[in-house]
């Protein structure tokens, strides 16, 4: 079968690898679609994802949906083979200081499809069949198609980060960077009550996919006197990855507001304006991963159609060099995914 594996910076290759059988307590998959995700493409162009360095091939992807083929021994066999299911990514350890205070998702030993953070690395979802713990397997309500199914894992990071700012209905949001994250923390926002939704960015095309997401005005983040954007705002999101974006965040929330840091930054130190966070008592809040946001971010997708408009291609495993440039491409995409059905893998 293959898949889809970095060997190092810029080195993406669609290779043969063996077809995995289900151990005990384990689930075989068949993968239908897989979204490339902002960490897949800082793994391809730079070798790592913030402070996680790949030390070894590494299959990419952690979006990924498909149908159950199999099951391993101890497994219960639900959902039953044939089911359409989307893959949580995350296995937490269950024990640690973490786990036990219910905050898995910065699980201190957990394992995350596609994920450099550890050695031996996790190997991740990009292959046209995989092998997960069966426990991971959610199968998508009646109304959801495979298609718009592969968001519920960005859509929960998003979820996740909504859910760490507190309490947003009636308020004004603020959300820096409109790529895919960004454009799916507007529609998390939205639908948690939020009153009105800005989003920035400095792509035309970006603020175009914002606004389908729900945003109430999307403006160029490099144009302080656009039309639409606020004075002040009562939370604000974090969602470009870049210094410049927090500094937007701080000086633009008010005082005793909510600042949630989403986007990844560069690795090492980054500077931000910190005196404000002291004089006006904001709170600077990290969101990491998501836990139990995956099955409220299945139950979303299949209630609004209006997430198909962020997926801009689904393209062939085949030509993941070609999916990779194009999801890099953030002036012409938004979502892309990778079709590992049998007639585009072959």
């Amino acid at each position: 079968m293959l898949g889809c594996v970095i060997h190092g910076r810029g080195d993406l290759r669609v290779d043969e690898l063996p077809t995995p059988s289900p151990g005990p307590g384990e689930a075989l998959v068949a993968v239908r679609y897989g979204g490339v995700c902002g960490s897949d493409l800082h793994y391809w162009r730079h070798g790592g994802v913030g402070d996680f360095r790949l030390r070894e091939p590494m299959v990419l992807g952690h979006e990924i949906v498909g149908t159950v083929l199999a099951y391993g021994a101890g497994a219960d066999g639900t959902p039953a083979p044939g089911t359409a299911v989307a893959v949580h990514p995350a296995t937490p350890c269950g024990v640690c200081p973490e786990c036990t205070a219910g905050r898995r998702n910065v699980c201190r030993d957990t394992r995350y499809l596609g994920s450099a953070a550890r050695t031996p690395h996790v190997q991740g979802g990009f292959a046209a069949q995989v092998v997960v713990p069966a426990d991971q397997l959610r199968s998508l309500p009646a109304d959801l198609p495979l298609r718009r199914a592969a968001l519920a894992e960005p859509l929960s990071v998003a979820l996740h980060a909504v859910r760490r700012a507190g309490d947003v209905r009636g308020k004004r949001v603020l959300v820096t960077g409109a790529g895919p994250i960004g454009c799916l923390v507007v529609a998390a926002a939205k639908a948690a009550g939020a009153a009105h939704v800005t989003a920035t960015d400095l792509l035309p095309r970006a603020l175009e996919y914002a606004v389908a997401a729900g945003a109430d005005s999307a403006v160029r983040a490099d144009e302080p006197s656009s039309p639409g954007r606020p004075a002040e705002v009562d939370t604000a999101v974090e969602a470009s990855g870049v210094a410049a974006g927090l500094d937007t965040c701080l000086r633009l929330v008010r005082r005793g507001g909510v600042v949630v840091q989403l986007g990844m930054l560069p690795p090492g130190r980054s500077a931000f304006p910190g005196n404000l966070l002291v004089s006006r008592e904001i709170d600077l809040r990290g969101a990491f991963r998501f836990d139990e946001e995956f099955d409220e971010a299945l139950t979303l997708l299949a209630r609004e159609p209006r997430f198909d408009h962020l997926i801009s291609a689904v393209i062939p495993l085949t030509e993941a060099t070609s999916a990779f440039t194009l999801a890099a491409n953030r002036a012409e995409s938004c979502k892309v995914l990778l079709d590992f059905s049998p007639e585009s893998t072959s």
